[in-house]
């Protein structure tokens, strides 16, 4: 795993620049750099040595020279790859699996990415055709971005390498701000500065040196529930589908430990894998609801691991908040990015590569908010204008009250209650608290023509699909990457593997939620691995104490500061979010992710637009 930048065009003092691009990618890749520079095109990279340590650097050549490659990630099945590119006439240099991305390339052109597993993002540059592919990985594992500026194409692994450019202008993206309050995240193509984007997952891009840029989308991530199918012969599908992803991830030529919350996921993955070194967090004096560190030291002494627990303090959180945002490039409604941080930090300390549990949730059925349209359906036999007049209703009643939200949702289609695992400020409520809201419309509306493509599924299914579209690349790995990143870490993600999700998108509805359990399948073929305890135990997702922290007088009044401060000012009607602070000091109502949204986004705003030093 690296960091690769470039430049696609005759841009104005490039070795400096490329320099510069590269030095704020060192994170990514503190083992080595180098670059390949010509008239047309220059490209950078960053190296974090696994594989292949002593010939794996990058550029890499094709034999005659005229295609390079940068290349961030890991490929699994190189080797068997390389073996077929031999028998037709490859040479290969390196025992990495870079140069296997490049000779495929070479052979199959843009085809070849199917024939790929494993995480990726790359760009080849071929100087006969004067021309750039660069192609991110199914899922989004891996990031990409890239702008326009003037006639040069810039691209980077992450953003802040691109600001590095002269010719690209700092500027902030507005309608970016304004779904991000409802989503959490940075949920457009164009990210949260205006004209730089983020190639989407599953898409490749072309760019000429004359200027033409194009992107095309080559996988989706659809759900094809089968039907006739067995449980249990799936169960053994699922069951050998699993063991030998998480065998293929183990490919490196360093320590491989893992990450292990107690829950079934990671627990699932760190007793497949046998890593020897296993990682998780929690929070100093705050309680068994926000501490699973007590479960994942009963299972690491179960498997036998080197148990390594960080507890980490509501200063040490807090101060590390500007460090977070700094790296993710974006602002990030989740507080377990923090946590994140914190979990990378630790691990670092003793090994290179991570596996982690990221996944099984989107593509097995695993959050608890699929269970809801079963919920629902108890008052499903009303008609819909009965129910729309008990929501009314229902809205006068106290907020806190027990059964109100119940009756509210009830009342409303999917499409209108579900835009992913967060739904934070509904329209009504964003524009009430922005100074400029645009024109950026409903979620649903965002939302629309996913939906179409998941109308047939089921209602659960369709969120699911929802998730794994924009919820998945959106918060969950884009944490992931920029956390692990930024303390040179590389993280694996063994559930998010083509074979994986060939056999888990055509498990049946009932299949994946029964009764009250969530992904029941996967616990099922946990059960191989796991005590009966952890593989059934009810997801928490990764708990953070903030709506605690925030009602105390040292952090509410630092969040004061920042909501009544000269950013917040620009974009909010600041009293409107002094409210929504006093209302959960005082208990009338818990807006600890609301706050926390907003909160995210003007800390990025001053590292990024404002005050900046000692990030």
């Amino acid at each position: 795993m690296c960091g690769i930048c470039g430049m696609i065009g005759e841009a104005e003092g490039k070795e400096q620049v490329l320099s510069r691009m590269m030095k704020a990618l060192k994170h990514r890749g503190p083992d080595g750099r180098d670059s390949y520079i010509t008239r047309d095109a220059m490209l950078g990279f960053q190296r974090l040595g696994i594989i292949d340590l002593e010939t794996g650097m990058q550029p890499i050549q094709n034999e005659d020279k005229s295609k390079t490659l940068v290349f961030n990630g890991e490929i699994y099945n190189y080797r068997i790859l390389r073996d077929m590119l031999r028998q037709k006439g490859h040479r290969f240099e390196t025992d990495s699996d870079s140069e296997v991305i490049l000779h495929g390339y070479e052979e199959y052109g843009k085809v070849f990415l199917d024939k790929l597993r494993g995480m990726f993002s790359f760009a080849v540059w071929d100087d006969k055709e004067k021309t750039l592919f660069a192609a991110r990985d199914y899922f989004g594992i891996k990031p990409f971005y890239y702008t326009v500026a003037g006639d040069t194409l810039v691209f980077a692994s992450e953003i802040k390498s691109i600001l590095e450019y002269p010719g690209y202008h700092r500027e902030m993206n507005e309608e970016a701000l304004e779904q991000y309050l409802s989503f959490q995240y940075s949920v457009l193509p164009e990210t949260f500065f205006k004209g730089i984007y983020q190639l989407l997952p599953g898409h490749y891009l072309t760019y000429t040196l004359s200027g033409e840029l194009r992107t095309t989308r080559y996988f989706e991530p659809s759900l094809k529930p089968g039907k006739g199918l067995g449980e249990e012969s799936l169960l053994e599908d699922v069951k050998n589908v699993i063991g030998q992803s998480v065998k293929r991830h183990l490919v490196s030529d360093v320590e491989v430990g893992s990450f292990l919350s107690g829950g079934v996921d990671s627990s699932m993955v760190a007793a497949a894998s046998g890593c020897g070194r296993t990682f998780t967090v929690g929070f100093e004096n705050e309680g068994a609801l926000y501490d699973e560190t007590v479960y994942a030291g009963e299972l690491a002494g179960t498997l036998g691991t080197d148990h390594h627990c960080r507890y980490i303090t509501k200063e040490e959180f807090r101060e590390a908040v500007p460090k977070v945002m700094y790296h993710l490039d974006e602002p990030l409604g989740d507080a377990s990015a923090v946590a994140l941080y914190f979990l990378a930090q630790e691990a670092s300390k003793e090994v290179k590569v991570v596996l982690s549990g990221e996944g099984a949730d989107e593509i097995f059925g695993g959050y608890n908010i699929y269970l809801e349209p079963k919920a629902l359906k108890f008052l499903g036999w009303l008609p819909a204008e009965a129910r729309r007049c008990l929501a009314s209703l229902a809205e006068y009643l106290p907020r806190h009250m027990k059964g109100r939200n119940y009756l509210i949702r009830a009342s409303q289609s999917l499409r209108e209650r579900y835009i992913g695992n967060a739904y934070i400020f509904h329209t009504g409520e964003r524009r009430e608290i922005l100074k400029r809201p645009g024109n950026a419309g409903e979620p649903a509306d965002f939302l629309e023509d996913a939906y179409e493509r998941a109308a047939p599924l089921p209602d659960s299914d369709q969120m699911q699909y929802i998730d794994l579209k924009y919820w998945l690349p959106g918060d969950i790995l884009q944490k992931a990457d920029k956390m692990s990143m930024a303390h040179s870490l590389e993280l694996r993600v063994p559930f998010l593997d083509r074979d994986v999700f060939q056999i888990a998108r055509a498990i049946p509805h009932e299949m994946k939620t029964r009764r009250c359990t969530t992904k029941y399948l996967l616990r099922r073929a946990a059960d191989d691995y796991l005590p009966e305890k952890v593989a059934r135990r009810k997801k928490l997702g990764f708990p953070i104490p903030i709506r605690n922290w925030m009602k105390e007088q040292d952090w509410y009044q630092e969040i004061a500061e920042v909501f009544t401060g000269k950013a917040a000012a620009e974009y909010f009607h600041t009293e409107k979010l002094v409210k929504l602070l006093k209302e959960h000091r005082d208990g009338k109502e818990d807006n600890s992710r609301k706050i926390w949204t907003v909160y995210a986004f003007l800390v990025w705003h001053k590292v990024y637009f404002g005050n900046s030093e000692g990030i």
